[in-house]
């Protein structure tokens, strides 16, 4: 009665610092007093604390928010409040811990509210799939990379897709995609050629790790992705295809006569010859010569078998515009040693799915 008759007293002053305490002391009587969170009493209780929060400043707001967040029976409305509360220092706590939001409101928020509150959020102990494309719709590349480092957090397909299609613009995004363990396997290898060395090791070694059940049903779904890529073939495209189609005939299509293309300078046919006898499309045979991904034509080489000294003939080849180019063929001579053969036919199987040109598929 001695704590009422304070409260009541404290409700009849209208200074600013009385409401502040008012709201403390009204605060530490819900937590105080469990059984007084049921029925009309939590009603109420949410009735004034949502009325004295908002005559409160934002340093208050935030601390009631931080006190209340962890509570599972604390008042709805209350909540629903500081969820939606323009300062992202009074929003947080609860977006991120308050289990008495619903799904409901969480998708509101997260169709309604900035970048701060969308990765609040998605540092949720696990966010769902549907508010997960929620907030990928509306992410920049920042809240994005929030959600993909959150392994509670489910993604669909769709989700998966659009996180690779912007980190591939976005080497900021690079660690988190690769990262990423529910990644669709197939995605994971279409990041290969963006990202630097220490990630596409850890790509490789994933791809070792795949069972064959599993390999062939990540195959089959990035079958459903196949799409154009880019348009412009070089202008001597359908002379070297002839080429090489000729070669193929006669059965003279071998690693040496790649090694004789390049030393020839004969790009576009070396990069169409490559694409035949590595079973793969010619936009990934031309993103290796024109990028000069030397681990990538290492990769290539083993999965076809090359004799070691051929790669390094090609790697050569490949720097020839490089001061160092013997000393960086060396170094990847090295990795071409080291690198298991199963885990690059496995990754070549994937580079096999890549898009194709629309001049290609109509090829």
């Amino acid at each position: 009665m001695s704590k009422l008759s304070d409260l009541i007293a404290l409700a009849k002053e209208p200074s600013s610092d009385k409401r502040r305490d008012l709201l403390r002391e009204v605060t530490d009587l819900f937590f105080e007093n469990p059984d007084s969170r049921r029925g009309a009493e939590l009603a109420l209780f949410d009735d004034v604390m949502s009325q004295l929060a908002g005559e409160m400043e934002a340093a208050v707001r935030a601390e009631l928010a931080q006190r209340i967040a962890p509570a599972q029976d604390a008042p709805r409305k209350l909540v629903r409040g500081l969820a939606s509360d323009s300062a992202i220092e009074v929003a947080r706590p609860v977006l991120e811990a308050s289990n008495v939001l619903s799904e409901e409101d969480l998708l509101f928020l997260a169709a309604h509210r900035g970048q701060d509150h969308l990765q609040a959020i998605s540092r949720r102990e696990s966010v769902s799939e549907a508010l997960s494309e929620a907030i990928v719709g509306r992410a920049d590349d920042e809240t994005l990379g929030v959600l993909l480092r959150n392994d509670g957090a489910e993604l669909s397909r769709h989700a998966h897709e659009t996180a690779v299609d912007r980190a591939e613009a976005n080497p900021a995004l690079h660690e988190a995609v690769v990262n990423r363990r529910s990644l669709p396997v197939d995605l994971l290898n279409e990041m290969y050629f963006v990202v630097e060395s220490r990630l596409r090791t850890k790509i490789l070694k994933r791809n070792a790790e795949m069972d064959p059940a599993a390999l062939e049903a990540a195959l089959t779904t990035q079958r459903k992705r196949l799409a154009a890529r880019d348009g412009a073939l070089p202008a001597d495209y359908e002379a070297a295809e002839r080429d090489i189609r000729s070669l193929v005939a006669r059965k003279a299509l071998t690693a040496k006569a790649l090694a004789n293309m390049l030393r020839a300078r004969e790009t576009t046919r070396f990069m169409l010859a490559l694409a035949e006898l590595a079973g793969i499309d010619f936009h990934t045979a031309r993103l290796i010569l024109e990028k000069r991904e030397l681990d990538a034509l290492a990769i290539v080489c083993k999965a076809a078998a090359f004799e070691p000294s051929l790669f390094l003939t090609f790697a050569i080849l490949v720097l020839d515009r490089d001061a160092d180019a013997m000393g960086r063929a060396k170094e990847y001579g090295q990795l071409y040693a080291e690198l298991p053969r199963e885990a690059a036919q496995r990754t070549l199987r994937f580079w096999r799915m890549r898009r194709q040109t629309p001049e290609m598929a109509a090829a």
